[in-house]
């Protein structure tokens, strides 16, 4: 780890937010072990876009998933936050059954499929497979938790 550890592509090439407009850029996650949750997400093919130590004790990783404009980033001097309070961490997916099959295959627990019915959570897919009513659940090592959210068709604006 150096501070030079940054890739070629998350440094150049990158579209920055036109005036008046708010990107969300990372997100922060709690872990009690830098390198362990490095490992966790390059494991699922997160792409590593730096590695930084900032200052002494201070260290910064960040990662980005497949074909998504937002990252996360965790290491040391970074929050106060407690390891693994980071919750319901929601990520658009196309085919939920392919991608929990291939994080399942990386070795991650991945729970059953559930969605949200007139009885609330319940579970398999939506009947109707409707878009935002299908999903499935995961946490890293730590405890931080994910949703995968089946999204086929966008709501309009988006």
């Amino acid at each position: 780890m150096s501070s030079s550890d940054v890739t070629a592509s998350s440094a150049t090439g990158s579209p920055v937010p036109p005036s008046g407009e708010l990107w969300l850029e990372v997100v922060a996650l709690p872990v009690s072990d830098v390198d362990r949750a490095k490992g966790f997400y390059e494991r699922l093919g997160w792409r590593v876009d730096a590695d930084l130590e900032l200052a002494e004790g201070v260290r910064v990783v960040q990662l980005t998933p497949p074909g998504s404009p937002c990252s996360i980033s965790f290491g040391t001097g970074l929050t106060t936050a407690e390891p693994g309070s980071a919750q319901r961490l929601e990520v658009a997916v196309h085919d939920i059954d392919a991608t929990r099959e291939d994080l399942i295959a990386h070795g991650v627990e991945v729970g059953e499929v559930f969605h949200y019915g007139e009885g609330g959570v319940e579970p398999g897919p939506d009947p109707e497979r409707r878009s935002y009513f299908t999903c499935a659940s995961f946490s890293d090592p730590d405890g931080n938790t994910w949703l995968l959210q089946e999204i086929t068709e966008r709501l309009p604006g988006r």
